[in-house]
């Protein structure tokens, strides 16, 4: 593979899963530790990521509220609409953290009276943008790549709530291996919201679809409802209803 072809096979990596490991770069590419660090310090100093400790995150991640910056914007915001379009007044609802779960936020309706319990700053500030939403945020470590509260006191204080739906915003989805993720800290996260809700409901663009993560959150069982940008007759959908996943 030329450089130019593993430099866009990098960006765009991170921009669907948010954030990549060196390590599984390498593998991917078969190409040396060395080599991936300089891609990846090339494609930092053109400002098309942002690089971190192992790996790098996206700019689209980090800076949710520059719409300009985000990934497949238009994409998420069709995911966003269908997710908003299932709460109902007086639900008690978990959300994760990234950009599709702000752009959730932003497309609730004015109206709309209902509880979100969240550790993500970006999606608690626009929840409290609705004025008749009641915001419980969820504090403790703020992880620094993730953008959400992680640790202990935050898995114990989700562990309060007996919440009506759960939204994940996932960073891989396969029939085989389930929810899958790169940050051990925020797979923990979402196995406890996903423990304390009665539908789970996964959030991804269509690109995350039949990929794999190092870490599983859980197995595809665990939840409910799979919403994407795409009609739910898409055929890439067959094996998710075979596993009864209800596809929106």
């Amino acid at each position: 593979m030329l450089k130019g072809e593993r430099l866009e096979f990098i960006l765009h990596q991170v921009n669907i899963h948010n954030k990549v490991l060196s390590t599984d770069l390498s593998q991917k590419l078969g190409v040396s530790d060395d080599t991936v660090r300089r891609d990846l310090n090339e494609l930092a100093d053109t400002g098309k990521l942002l690089k971190v400790h192992g790996g790098a995150i996206s700019k689209s991640f980090r800076n949710s509220f520059e719409h300009h910056e985000i990934y497949s914007l238009e994409n998420k915001k069709i995911i966003a609409q269908k997710a908003a379009s299932m709460i109902q007044d007086g639900m008690f609802v978990l959300t994760t953290g990234g950009t599709t779960i702000v752009e959730l936020a932003r497309s609730l309706p004015e109206n709309l009276q209902a509880t979100f319990i969240t550790g993500s700053l970006q999606a608690a500030f626009e929840y409290v943008q609705h004025p008749n939403i009641e915001v419980i945020f969820i504090g403790d470590r703020i992880s620094p790549t993730a953008q959400i509260a992680v640790g202990g006191e935050a898995i114990a204080k989700i562990k309060q709530f007996n919440a009506d739906l759960c939204f994940l915003g996932i960073n891989a989805i396969d029939v085989q291996h389930g929810l899958t993720d790169n940050d051990w800290e925020v797979a923990q996260i979402k196995r406890a919201m996903i423990g304390s809700s009665a539908k789970v409901v996964a959030l991804a663009i269509s690109e995350k679809m039949n990929t794999v993560q190092k870490i599983q959150v859980c197995e595809l069982s665990c939840i409910k409802t799979l919403i994407t940008e795409l009609p739910p007759t898409d055929p890439l959908f067959e094996d998710y209803r075979k596993m009864e996943i209800e596809v929106f």
